[in-house]
């Protein structure tokens, strides 16, 4: 059983956007059969949140921070992911792993290396078609919760 995050019907702005998010994370979480020690780890980070008595920036970086460790803890142990989570991380990857490989072997084949840039948006859209690909396979098996977060 998950825990429920405390209420806290005073926070207001960027706080209770961050808030709200967590809160939906927590109830499409709930949805899915999670192993015991998973759900005691998630409920762990539950806990971490629940005890910040701050209503500012404070709680709003550890939203995030906990956030975080949870889905990536799904996304590594349960392959259980968010909408447009590997797009997300396959764009940055893209751009890095294949995109500068690509447009410094431009630049050096090519004898200027001012297509170096070149590079990065071709990696960039290498990565977003793997990253869509594997959102879409993620989907297709049953292993996406129903909420795309904003970071």
């Amino acid at each position: 059983m998950i825990l429920e995050p405390n209420q806290r019907p005073k926070l207001s702005g960027k706080t209770k956007d961050s808030y709200n998010q967590f809160e939906r994370l927590i109830l499409e979480i709930r949805k899915k059969k999670l192993p015991e020690e998973i759900a005691f780890v998630i409920n762990r980070h539950i806990t971490q949140l629940n005890s910040v008595e701050d209503m500012g920036k404070t709680l709003r970086n550890q939203i995030r921070k906990e956030q975080s460790k949870i889905v990536g803890l799904l996304a590594q142990k349960l392959k259980i992911v968010p909408i447009n989570y590997f797009r997300k991380t396959w764009f940055v990857l893209g751009m890095t792993v294949f995109g500068l490989p690509i447009g410094a072997a431009l630049g050096v084949s090519l004898g200027n290396m001012a297509f170096l840039g070149i590079g990065l948006p071709i990696g960039m859209s290498i990565g977003l078609a793997m990253g869509t690909r594997m959102d879409n396979k993620a989907k297709e098996e049953g292993r996406q919760l129903d909420i795309e977060l904003k970071m």
